[in-house]
């Protein structure tokens, strides 16, 4: 039997009828008899009958009727004790800019609403230097884009993400792309006339780049994500970064995607080995792909696909 068929059954009887425990509950008379009907048909005996004066509980049902409301008292009792007993501790988690942009402010709201006596550091940095931090036990949880880990680390792959052009409108028409904004896509070959501003080869996100597609243009390198979006907006130029680059920039950049082939970059969750953590930072891992899996949902986490393990 479900917990909602003993409240259902609870409120029945504390209305006197069907039609009043419905509406109470803001479900349809019909599907509560149903499981007023499955909750009698489990216990193989009849609980309620009707009278002129409404529904009441038959002396087995009155007799079934006391048990549940002392068990449902008990059960309120565990859930007191559980919040009584929340958890706490100190977590750090380390995210790359981009991510943070993204998930960054949700995460923490998540953290307080779920856990408000863990103290949570969050701290942002490249994907390699994050590696480094969790190797050096200074960091308890990180996304990076990396699988070459330590194989005692527990390591699950989170979000495969695309890349995108992003750039000014004006930078796309002055090269002849106009047909790249109406189809929100830019292929490998469109892509080599454009000047980019791009991380340095320190990053990742550039090595991936430079795999992927010959003779990039490169104009200027620039290693913070913040000062390299405020630049293309100046400098009247472009760059190659996940769309989640882009949340906190102006309006009214153009986002293309790169096709002919897609480009992609796999985020992963990574901590010490789960023998190793806290019951504050396993909670911190349940939240992060939590909210990670909210986002992409609800379709605030552009080019993202949530990888099911």
């Amino acid at each position: 039997m479900e917990l909602k068929q003993l409240k259902y059954f609870i409120a029945v009887i504390e209305s006197g009828s069907l039609g009043k425990a419905a509406k109470n509950l803001d479900i349809g008379t019909s599907a509560l008899s149903q499981q007023i009907s499955k909750l009698e048909s489990e216990l193989s005996i009849r609980l309620l009958q009707r009278t002129a004066l409404g529904t009441v509980p038959t002396p087995a049902g009155l007799a079934f009727f006391q048990q549940v409301q002392l068990a449902l008292r008990h059960l309120d009792h565990a859930v007191d004790s559980a919040h009584s007993s929340r958890l706490s501790g100190h977590v750090t988690v380390g995210f790359s800019p981009s991510v943070a942009a993204v998930i960054g402010t949700h995460f923490l709201k998540l953290m307080r609403n779920r856990y408000p006596d863990i103290k949570v550091r969050l701290i942002e940095g490249l994907s390699g230097d994050l590696k480094a931090l969790v190797n050096a036990r200074q960091l308890d949880v990180a996304i990076i884009f990396s699988d070459d880990v330590d194989p005692q680390w527990a390591i699950q792959p989170l979000v495969k993400e695309q890349m995108f052009l992003i750039s000014p409108k004006e930078v796309l028409s002055q090269y002849g792309l106009e047909n790249c904004i109406d189809t929100q896509t830019i292929n490998h070959s469109q892509l080599k006339e454009l000047p980019l501003i791009l991380p340095s080869q320190r990053h990742g996100l550039r090595l991936l780049l430079e795999q992927k597609i010959h003779q990039l243009k490169v104009a200027y390198e620039i290693d913070g994500l913040h000062l390299l979006m405020e630049s293309i907006n100046q400098l009247e130029m472009a760059t190659i970064q996940p769309a989640g680059a882009s949340l906190n920039s102006r309006q009214d950049l153009c986002l293309l995607r790169v096709v002919e082939p897609a480009i992609e970059r796999i985020n992963y969750l990574i901590s010490l080995s789960e023998e190793e953590l806290s019951p504050a930072t396993l909670a911190t891992k349940v939240v992060i792909r939590a909210c990670v899996t909210n986002l992409i949902n609800e379709k605030r986490w552009p080019g993202a696909e949530l990888i099911n393990t």
